[in-house]
Formats: C-alpha cells, structure tokens, sequence
C-alpha cells in the first residue's frame, strides 16, 4: 500500500515534525525525528540498523543476535501504508508514520514483529480464509511521576482524592474520567482506531477498551499497538500516566490482552458457525492449545507478566477450553452461530499485539491444517480442570520456547533476547534481598 505523505501533510499543516518508527520485540517504538524536509525521502525508506526490532526491555542489542555480531549493518525502514497518526499530546504538533523493516536488498526482515504476523496471514490468504479479529486491552492510570518501587493510585479528576476501591464496571469511575476516556475515544476515531465499550475493570484505577472486529488482522494490530501509545500519551495530558504493564499491584488484577478470532471463507460465510461450533472451531482450538506452553513467551513476555496468573483472578492457569466460561485460556462466547467466534484470554497487556496475532492465529491455523482434535471442554472451575498448566515462571517459558508458526531464526534471536534479559534481572541485588539477609546471616 503506498502512502501519500506529501497529501496528508497538505491537510494538517500544524504539524511540524514526524516520526518514523519501526516496532520492536517488546512492542516499543524505535524510529527517528524527521523534519517536514526530509518527508519526502520516507518513501524511499529510512535507514536504521536492521537490527533496530531486535533490542531488549532496556533498548540493548541483544548479543546473540547474528546481526550485531555480524557487523550491525543497515536495514530499510519503509512506510506499511497507513496515514500518520497524530500525536496531540506533544507540545508541537507531531506525527507518527508507521514503517515495518526490510532489507537493503528488499526482503522483509525476519526480526520485524510485523512481518512475522504478515507471514502467517499469508498462509490464510493462500487457503481462501480470512481472519477475523477484536482485541481487548486493559491498563491502569497511575499518579504520575511515581516512585520506582510502588506505582502510586491515581488521583480522581472528580474527587481529588486518591483512587483506592475496587470497582468492577463502576460508573462512578467512568464518569470521573470521562474527560480521559473521551479524549482517548475521540483520538481513536480521527486516527481510524475502532473503538468500541470502555469500562472500568477489577483494580483501583483500571480501565479496559475493546476494539471492533476487523478483517483486516494486521491493521487490528496496528490499531492495537498504537492505541497503547495514545493512551500513554493522553494521560499525561491530563496529568497522570497509563502503563500496561501486566501486574503493577500486589493483590489487585493483573491486565489482559484477550484476543477474538472468527474465520471467514472465501465466500464470506464464518466457518466457525455449526452450532456450538464447526469442526474448523475445534481444530483450531486443539491447535492454540497444543502451542500454548510453548508460546507462553509471547503471551507473558517479561518477569512481571507471570505474577498475574493467579488461581482466582480471572487469568487463565490451565491449557484449558469452555464454552462461555471465563476461567478457561480458551473461551468460546454464547451468541448466533454466525457471530461464532474464540476468545483467547492467556496474553498480558504487557505483550505485543503483532506477535500475540500471530500466534494465536498461527497456532490455531496449524491445529486446522492438521486437524488436531481438542480434548473434552472443560466446565465450571477451570484452575481445578486436571487440564496441563500454563507456564508459570518466566525461565521455564524462556527455555520452553518453540513457535513452529514462526520463522525459526526469529525464535532463536526472541529466545536470546528474553534470555538476556532474565539474566539481567538475575544479577541485580534487590532491597528485600538485602533487608533479608544483611543481619541475619
């Protein structure tokens, strides 16, 4: 798709700079300032280190990964298609221009998060199949600016007073951020983000939006990463901050991504409608399932993601599938066999929306081709199912990690980059460490 920047530059002329950003492994957005005399240059692509979405948590190279070692050469950054996307929240009006990499020869690049996704759609385009895709994506506002150790309760716009109650779809919350939540909205409408119900979720100062369905999965998971920084952005235009990270508060919810997947055929018709589901459905299903200890690394990609699988809280422990029950990794919701569909409830808010795509979709696609049979669903207490346990350490994710839906040098450079990672965190000496055994040994 070609993107017509100098026509979209003619129409917003307040914009005084863009960004050209690429994104990474864990979701984040690297890229460069480009002044508007450079914008016609980003058609041809800009040069960055092909290395550039391969970077760790802290933006390192990753030191396993065959393309630093092998000298770090230039990559091309080139636009995916999509028109800029405002960012309103900067002081100078600024614009984000979403690039993918490739090669200086032209050939996607395997380390790009984006075109590991576009890969696996590609296996549905030559089937005839068209997913079909929602995400839902939760995240806490948080007082800005606060300390490192304990994220501080956001403060009600309405009240003046700390957040501290639980508040499951409270209104009262929704209304006290109102001007928050309509910002966000109105900011996703303009930039072509289909938002649908906002509600405030399980902890203090929490809140999820859940996005329409899309038959377009790749733009579902621009929409989703970009609605994050949005997000991001707009709370510290109101004076706190958002984070997605999947567990910031011992004893409150952790938060989701959880992923909705129909199926269309070439005719338009969901395969998945038979009922209580086809056997395209079950295939799928036995699919995601099959894959699922071995993609737990997408899905809880960092130390803190594993503190949210708690028996309990709603995030899925077990390898388990139900129908319309939401303490199973695999849901399917009640409603017309039309709408049939599957919820994929195991990945954190923390992860990224392009790898999470893939392999769900990935997976579910492999258990169709190969039309794998699920085990019995599951009903009632899903924890208690006897069904085989999510991974629930990171470093058993890390070293079980085998994506066969993805390329396979992909795997091993992810796999280095969380190793490296780990290790980092391995090394550091905590304060409850030293409050622990300073005295006492």
């Amino acid at each position: 798709m070609d993107l017509d920047l100098a026509g979209w530059l003619k129409s917003a002329p307040e914009v005084t700079s863009l960004r050209a950003a690429v994104c990474d492994f864990n979701g984040c957005l690297r890229g460069k300032r480009v002044p508007l005399t450079g914008a016609a240059g980003l058609a041809e692509g800009v040069r960055m280190p092909l290395s550039v979405s391969a970077q760790d948590i802290w933006g390192r190279d990753v030191w396993k990964n065959p393309m630093v070692s092998g000298g770090d050469g230039d990559g091309l950054a080139v636009p995916t298609g999509r028109a800029p996307v405002r960012m309103d929240w900067l002081a100078a009006p600024t614009a984000l221009v979403p690039m993918w990499m490739e090669t200086l020869d032209g050939e996607p690049s395997f380390a790009d998060p984006r075109r590991m996704l576009a890969a696996v759609l590609a296996r549905y385009t030559a089937r005839g199949l068209r997913p079909v895709v929602a995400m839902e994506l939760e995240f806490y506002l948080v007082a800005d600016g606060a300390a490192e150790d304990a994220p501080g309760l956001v403060t009600s716009p309405a009240t003046g007073r700390v957040v501290e109650a639980e508040g499951v779809l409270s209104l009262d919350d929704l209304d006290a951020f109102e001007g928050f939540i309509a910002d966000i909205c109105q900011g996703a409408e303009a930039e072509g983000i289909a938002v649908d119900a906002a509600i405030s979720e399980g902890g203090a100062g929490q809140f999820e939006v859940n996005m329409l369905h899309s038959a377009d999965a790749l733009k579902a998971a621009d929409d989703a990463l970009l609605f994050k920084r949005m997000v991001k952005g707009i709370a510290l235009k109101h004076g706190f901050a958002a984070t997605f990270m999947a567990k910031p508060y011992e004893g409150m919810a952790g938060s989701g991504l959880h992923v909705h997947f129909s199926l269309l055929d070439s005719a338009g018709v969901n395969v998945f409608d038979d009922g209580d589901g086809s056997a395209e459905m079950r295939h799928a299903v036995a699919g995601m399932l099959a894959a699922m200890p071995g993609s737990a690394l997408i899905f809880a990609p960092h130390l803190n993601s594993y503190r949210r699988f708690e028996v309990g809280s709603h995030a899925p422990t077990t390898a388990s599938w139900a129908y319309e029950n939401r303490l199973a990794a695999v849901r399917i919701p009640a409603g017309p066999g039309k709408a049939r569909r599957i919820e994929h409830r195991v990945s954190g808010a923390d992860a990224n929306p392009y790898l999470v795509l893939a392999a769900v979709l990935g997976a579910g696609l492999d258990g169709i081709e190969d039309r794998v049979e699920p085990p019995e669903a599951v009903s009632g207490n899903a924890y208690e199912s006897g069904a085989p346990e999510v991974p629930a350490r990171w470093g058993v994710a890390i070293d079980g990690f085998d994506a066969a839906y993805l390329d396979p040098r992909f795997v091993e450079l992810y796999r280095a980059c969380k190793t490296q990672e780990r290790d980092r965190f391995a090394a550091q000496v905590s304060p409850f460490e030293i409050s622990t055994y300073l005295d006492a040994v």
